[in-house]
């Protein structure tokens, strides 16, 4: 269980999932086991948030376990995606850790966003990679199958025809040093966002614990302050990528940015509520 999950899991605000899903990386394998590390490693954290007055504990959150993964990605997408719409109908909002990017479509197809965020070292606009349409190098390309936009953070590594695809109308690429400076734009107030977190777009030196290492990435700071922007717009959030390979660096990091998210997006929600009764 994630720490602080202590939710009626019949009834929570947020539901975290397990998306052990460990098939297509491409150079250090072990996503498959980033779900149990994200939970471990989030066992350290104080319980409260002093910038946001919250205790973690008391806002709803309940996690379901890991659905079991195996070797069909395209059949397991589908799968989990029922999981995610479950969530979604519950009135909870979806919290994935993965396992490789590619289980970031499942809770994308449930909540059918018309933009999606992804912080991500690389573009993910392939077609397919060695043979396989369902790599997570693909991920953001089979996003924009379901949402209008994507706008990738932090991007510094992408094939010719992947950054040819990047120059559309229907993706934006903030590259990493612009990172700092970008700030969610005034339309997302008024449309459906979705968040997605590859810890690849830190830094290694933050998170050397996942499949693809790139450098001249984002610090850990730079990917929170995104998080907490972001969420206050977000029907759903992942975090993924997160492999064995490190001493826990990038877990660590991980479940920071969910808890950040949950934080941010609970007082937000907080704000909002209380705003509807003074009416």
């Amino acid at each position: 269980m994630f720490p602080g999950a202590t939710a009626d899991p019949s009834a929570p605000a947020y539901t975290v999932v397990g998306a052990p899903l460990d098939v297509s990386t491409s150079f250090r394998p072990g996503t498959r086991f980033g779900p149990e590390r994200v939970r471990r490693f989030a066992g350290t954290f104080e319980d409260y948030d002093r910038a946001t007055d919250q205790s973690f504990s008391t806002l709803g959150v309940a996690d379901r376990g890991d659905v079991h993964a195996w070797t069909d990605a395209e059949e397991y997408l589908d799968y989990l995606t029922s999981v995610c719409r479950e969530v979604v109908r519950d009135g909870a909002t979806p919290l994935v850790l993965g396992g490789e990017h590619t289980v970031s479509l499942a809770p994308v197809r449930a909540l059918d966003p018309e933009v999606v965020v992804v912080c991500d070292a690389h573009l993910d606009l392939r077609e397919a990679y060695d043979g396989d349409p369902w790599s997570h190098s693909t991920v953001t390309r089979h996003a924009l199958d379901t949402a209008d936009e994507a706008v990738i953070l932090g991007a510094r590594s992408g094939s010719e025809a992947e950054w040819e695809r990047a120059d559309a109308a229907d993706v934006t690429v903030v590259e990493p040093a612009a990172v700092a400076e970008w700030t969610p734009p005034a339309a997302f107030a008024d449309r459906d966002v979705y968040l997605s977190v590859d810890v690849d777009a830190a830094d290694p030196a933050y998170a050397p614990g996942t499949g693809t290492p790139e450098p001249y990435g984002l610090t850990s700071r730079e990917l929170r302050d995104v998080v907490r922007a972001v969420a206050p717009h977000a029907a759903g959030f992942d975090v993924v990528e997160v492999n064995d390979r490190d001493d826990g660096q990038a877990a660590t990091l991980a479940a920071k940015l969910l808890r950040d998210f949950v934080f941010a997006h609970a007082d937000a929600n907080a704000d909002t509520d209380a705003s509807d009764g003074a009416d």
